[in-house]
């Protein structure tokens, strides 16, 4: 099932139940879906899916950051209900340990052994890792190995 098709399915329920908040968050998704599939022309592949998905996960995450800088406390509880929705469509995160585990076979797959190796590793590191762990995470723990 397409993630359009999921969409429509979760937004008819989330109608019938009256979950509000719910309802526009997976308006907003399939907003999002819809217009990067009319911005490439074509159905969208389970990876440009996934990268939709990421990029406003990643808003939303940003925001909480912001909001919660700015002392914008009572916005924080709406968007971390609505990164909760839009995790239930993304692939399964990996953990720390996982991501540290990839990352320590790639930089022995690419000889990488020092901080000029960097872009080297996040490279190779980041096609693997695409739609199931955080650039930050990722980037953080490549740091920490090559220092």
């Amino acid at each position: 099932m397409s993630l359009l098709d999921s969409l429509n399915n979760d937004l008819k329920t989330a109608m019938k139940a009256h979950d509000k908040e719910t309802l526009s968050t997976v308006r907003m998704l399939k907003s999002a879906a819809t217009n990067e599939q009319i911005k490439v022309g074509h159905t969208l592949t389970s990876d440009e899916e996934i990268a939709v998905l990421s990029r406003e996960l990643k808003q939303r995450k940003d925001s909480v950051v912001e909001f919660s800088a700015a002392g914008r406390d009572d916005l924080v509880p709406g968007l971390e209900n609505e990164i909760k929705v839009v995790q239930r469509y993304l692939p399964k995160q990996l953990g720390e340990d996982e991501v540290k585990a990839i990352v320590q076979e790639t930089m022995q797959r690419v000889g990488a052994s020092s901080k000029a190796d960097f872009g080297k590793v996040m490279g190779a590191v980041m096609p693997q890792v695409k739609g199931q762990a955080d650039g930050k995470l990722v980037n953080s723990v490549v740091k920490s190995l090559l220092n």
